[in-house]
């Protein structure tokens, strides 16, 4: 089979040098590879190194091997273009159709799924400007993917950025999967939550579950590479942030049903995947509870945690707003699923079986999704990525 054919385009910026890494794993991926950078983008890393690492050459002029009609061919053949970093300069010239150099010619000829992956300092993100052209590109079909937070060029910190290459790889691999069809959340602002909450006992003691986030963190991926713009809540998970998203982290069920509120004030959906506890200790220690020779230890009085998901369904923020479970059931998963979507009140449940070694810390998963209308869809056992669009797809189909 052919190589799945990505254009690679790079900018003018001093995150230019993370695209190696990129093209690295684009390549070893088994992707065919070709570097555009503009001539900017040659001040921070030489075309021997872009054409080194590809095994094409890299040119930034269309007046370089015009026979080929490289400023059409490149985009007609590619199967995707990626800009890392998409620099503010080069964010306006795409969303304004501007063509003065092989890039912006080959994003202009592209009929293949456009992601850009912006990398610029907070007051240009954030500037007028270049949400708007933001927008117009996310209008257009593009994935846009949201900036990191962090250390920038200097002493500067904050959102600007550009994601850890190998979560852009892994927007290109999800974007590439779904073809032209991927930006069908553009304009839909998500809330996810993952991982498991942790209700503190003593200061070094707690109550808690198995959950790694994985499979909120897949939930969050798809969003991105399906164009959405993605809040994650994220409970005690060390899995490294998905590119594009808005993480926000918390420990305690009350803090996650805080975080999780406020995120959905303006949210298209909200996707319940962490596993909040349901209950806390009532009463915390400020000091580490000792062991006493000869005594058994006092009993651990426990009180309810909110029900967020059940607020969730039954104050909705929004008209139309889509809201997602998921059930971690042992026993009898189907009928506990049903009774759980009947008392919950959303519009989605996705029940699957849990234990000691399923499900918890894997990178598969299986499911049945359970709907409101009474249909259900069975999920197969496969890559937590696989549910999460499935998932997705549900949600796209009610949000219309």
């Amino acid at each position: 089979m052919d190589k799945p054919k990505v254009v690679l385009g790079v900018s003018g910026g001093i995150a230019a040098y993370k695209a190696c890494e990129l093209l690295r794993r684009l390549t070893e991926s088994g992707h065919d590879v070709r570097v555009v950078p503009t001539a900017s983008a040659l001040n921070f890393v030489g075309e021997a190194t872009w054409s080194a690492l590809s095994g094409h050459p890299a040119v930034t002029q269309v007046w370089e091997s015009v026979h080929e009609v490289p400023h059409v061919r490149i985009g007609q053949e590619a199967d995707l273009v990626v800009v890392a970093p998409a620099t503010a300069d080069m964010l306006a010239k795409a969303a304004h159709g501007l063509a003065d150099d092989l890039l912006t010619n080959t994003l202009l000829t592209a009929r293949c799924p456009v992601v850009f992956a912006p990398a610029m300092h907070t007051e240009m993100w954030e500037n007028q400007a270049t949400q708007e052209n933001v927008a117009t590109l996310r209008r257009r079909g593009a994935v846009v993917i949201e900036p990191a937070v962090g250390r920038l060029t200097g002493v500067d910190t904050g959102k600007g950025r550009l994601p850890d290459p190998g979560e852009i790889f892994e927007v290109c691999r999800r974007v590439l999967a779904r073809g032209t069809h991927s930006a069908d959340l553009a304009g839909r602002h998500v809330v996810i939550s993952a991982g498991g909450t942790r209700e503190p006992l003593d200061p070094v003691r707690y109550l808690g579950n198995r959950s790694s986030g994985r499979q909120g963190y897949a939930l969050a991926r798809t969003a991105v590479a399906r164009g959405a713009r993605v809040t994650l809540v994220a409970a005690n998970s060390e899995l490294a942030d998905p590119a594009g998203a808005d993480v926000v982290r918390v420990g305690t069920a009350v803090q996650l049903r805080e975080a999780v509120l406020k995120a959905a004030a303006d949210a298209d959906a909200v996707v319940m995947a962490a596993a909040v506890a349901d209950f806390r200790p009532a009463h915390y220690a400020t000091g580490k509870i000792k062991k006493k020779d000869g005594e058994e230890p006092a009993p651990v009085e426990l009180v309810r945690n909110p029900d967020v998901l059940a607020e969730l369904s039954a104050g909705r923020a929004r008209p139309g707003q889509v809201v997602v479970g998921f059930a971690a059931e042992t026993d009898d998963v189907l009928a506990n699923g049903r009774a759980k979507l009947a008392r919950k009140g959303c519009d989605l449940l996705v029940v699957n079986e849990v234990g000691e070694d399923r499900t918890f810390g894997s990178t598969e998963n299986e499911a049945v999704v359970l709907a409101a209308d009474g249909s259900a869809t069975e999920v197969p056992h496969g890559p937590k990525e696989a549910l999460a669009d499935v998932v997705w797809d549900l949600v796209a189909g009610r949000l219309g």
